[in-house]
């Protein structure tokens, strides 16, 4: 059950309360609540003073916070999606939704100008510390203490100068039960609101249930609903199914209802009864779980997933089994990516065929390509294709690391090991990849005096923890990734040659962006994607202009650029636009893919319509055969000429058209060619 004080202590209670902390360094028991009691204890334990103010509050530095949401990127993107919907509900009064991670460090924070201003003041924003041993009693800490949402109002907080806060959160678990991070709602104890209690739990599930889908886009999964029309909306129990019927994770309503372990430990028949094999894919039945509480059930089988953008987690290459839902609208602005892998590039897939084979022996994969080529995906994808898929995936980018940092990060070190280290230590990616997949991006970048440190865990399959002197088994695959030439390196002395035949036990080179043949289904996957994300209800075109530009562009970021192009684009089009076109590209990318795109051939004028020539192709798509080798300004002023007529002179609609602004345009009017 929840937690929630707020209507349980009286200010009474709560002042002679604190008194017989301050001086027995006890609280009766009765006095006030027990969970609250033995919070306040656990404070005192850590050695805090509720009166305290000269004290600092506790802040990690700016390097610690730049690699937490470097390495939290999946939960912030995620989450906040739903900190924005959350905020909406309660804008204009006066509160502040935060997002931290298991150890109690904001990550981000959204929140009413006023009562941000305010909350700084206790540095109640990305980058403080918020655990129970560094502030005390407080919603975020006391709800990583306790693994439930709670409610801390008023004087509740430990320490007296947070007493101006009312504060409701909520822990976020992944699929597995594990605890992911905090959403909480902060605000003037003067405008506490009881709602915000049941609207932080809710947002901690919408949270958990994109978590969800994101790691189990490969499973099948059990929707399960008090009411059938409940089933794939917001507060449906979510199992994962492996395809031999094996739970490899479930939400907390599943768990709630089905009496479901937080880690699998069986099939769905072993731990409940029911048996999914005489489930049709699809269709919604009614079942009764062991409790007599009568559900709604439906199976969904997993799409055929392609891989996307190296900005986002990854289902695998390959599906579990046949897709039955039902085929989406075709897309007419591109070309349809297929559901069969064989869609991939050629040389993508028998390089994942081939990792797949030799990943399986235990055998290190060493990934190497350009920046943006998604070399994380390709990993992620392996992982989840592989027989560890229900263990962790742990990623450390080597090159995102400061040297003094990348030792206690990737080998755990023990507390007190050195200036600035917690009290409790940390295991280290090493030993948090635990019978998972350890991906090291960026090896290249590691330090000579680490690689050899790395070379002796490979070797005896044990690591040592920073400052410690205790061995501790440790059993991952590893899959390395570099934009570097390691030959070379190990040539010029950077690198350890020891190391690196250790390393590349299969050594691929994922192919950029420019030399993949399946430029097509990346776009129609990415917009998928981007749109599911932005909660739009359709998938938009891409004007053929602009498409064939994309096509032809030798993209130096690849897919990472590529992606963000897109999204970008999908973020600008207005309410009812149903097609990307050049307007909704920043102008540097319009100049540049301009700048890059071959003259198109006369045949094509045929594919353009009117509408779509005067919503701002590309200018030498809007420019006959005869004028193809013409000066680009001319041609670009011709464009802008067109574009202002069809809005009939209309220069603020124009500039939007264009994807520039008023003063951009009028400077453009003024440097037309003679």
């Amino acid at each position: 059950m929840p937690l929630q004080l707020t209507h349980h202590q009286s200010a009474a209670d709560l002042q002679q309360a604190r008194r017989c902390l301050m001086d027995a360094g006890d609280v009766p028991l009765g006095l006030v609540d027990d969970t609250l009691r033995q919070s306040w204890l656990r404070s005192r334990h850590a050695g805090l003073s509720p009166v305290d103010v000269a004290t600092e509050p506790p802040l990690c530095s700016t390097t610690d916070l730049r690699h937490t949401l470097a390495s939290e990127h999946d939960l912030l993107a995620h989450a906040r999606p739903v900190m924005s919907f959350v905020f909406d509900q309660m804008r204009d009064s006066g509160n502040v939704v935060v997002l931290a991670d298991s150890q109690g460090l904001l990550l981000d924070s959204l929140g009413d100008t006023d009562f941000a201003t305010r909350a700084e003041r206790v540095s109640l924003r990305p980058g403080a510390l918020w655990h129970e041993h560094d502030r005390g009693t407080n919603a975020i800490g006391t709800a990583l203490a306790e693994q439930r949402a709670v409610v801390i109002h008023g004087a509740e907080h430990y320490l007296a100068r947070n007493s101006f806060l009312t504060c409701a959160a909520a822990p976020v678990l992944t699929s597995e039960g594990r605890l992911r991070g905090v959403i909480d709602i902060s605000g003037d104890h003067r405008g506490h609101h009881p709602h915000t209690f049941a609207l932080v739990r809710s947002a901690a599930r919408m949270i958990e249930d994109r978590l969800f889908h994101a790691r189990h886009g490969h499973d099948q999964v059990l929707r399960l609903h008090a009411h059938a029309e409940g089933l794939g909306a917001v507060g449906e129990g979510l199992v994962a199914l492996s395809d031999d019927g094996w739970v490899v994770g479930s939400n907390q309503l599943a768990r709630e209802w089905l009496n479901l372990p937080t880690v699998g430990g069986g099939t769905l028949s072993d731990l409940t009864g029911l048996r999914v094999a005489q489930m049709p894919p699809g269709r919604t039945l009614r079942l009764q779980t062991s409790r007599g509480q009568p559900l709604f059930a439906r199976l969904d089988w997993p799409r055929r997933p392609v891989i996307q953008a190296a900005a986002s987690p990854m289902p695998p290459i390959q599906a579990r089994a046949r897709d039955t839902r039902p085929t989406p609208t075709p897309n007419p602005g591109i070309p349809q990516p297929s559901t069969s892998p064989l869609a991939l590039d050629p040389r993508l897939a028998d390089a994942h065929s081939r990792a797949q084979r030799v990943q399986a022996q235990g055998i290190p994969v060493l990934i190497q390509g350009e920046s943006g080529t998604g070399k994380e995906v390709f990993a992620r994808a392996l992982h989840t294709e592989g027989r560890r898929a229900a263990r962790p995936f742990v990623a450390l980018n080597c090159a995102a690391l400061p040297e003094t940092l990348i030792e206690a990060e990737l080998f755990g070190y023990v507390g007190g090991a050195f200036t600035g280290a917690r009290r409790e230590g940390a295991p280290g990616r090493i030993r948090e990849a635990e019978g998972g997949t350890l991906f090291l991006d960026e090896i290249g970048d590691m330090p000579l005096a680490l690689q050899a440190r790395l070379l002796r865990v490979l070797q005896d399959k044990m690591v040592v923890p920073l400052g410690g002197n205790k061995a501790h088994p440790v059993d991952f695959v590893l899959v390395c990734a570099t934009h570097r030439n390691l030959r070379d390196a190990v040539r010029t002395g950077q690198f350890r040659e020891d190391l690196y035949y250790r390393l590349n036990g299969l050594t691929l080179t994922l192919p950029a962006l420019r030399e993949r043949q399946d430029f097509d289904t990346l776009v129609g996957h990415m917009l998928e994607q981007i749109c599911r994300d932005m909660a739009r209800t359709s998938v938009p075109t891409v004007h053929p202009g602009l498409h064939q530009a994309m096509a032809e562009h030798r993209w130096p970021g690849n897919l990472r650029q590529l992606h963000s192009l897109l999204r970008t684009a999908c973020a600008l089009l207005e309410p009812g636009e149903v097609a990307i076109d050049w307007r909704h590209l920043p102008e540097d990318m319009v100049q540049e893919l301009q700048d890059g795109q071959r003259t198109p051939a006369p045949s094509d004028a045929a594919h353009h319509d009117d509408r779509a020539s005067l919503a701002s192709p590309p200018v030498a798509a809007l420019a006959p055969a005869s004028l193809a080798d013409a000066n680009l300004r001319r041609l670009s002023h011709q464009a802008i000429q067109q574009v202002i007529a069809a809005t009939q002179g209309n220069m603020s609609e124009a500039a939007r058209r264009l994807g520039i602004s008023r003063n951009t345009l009028y400077r453009r009017l003024k440097q037309a060619p003679d």
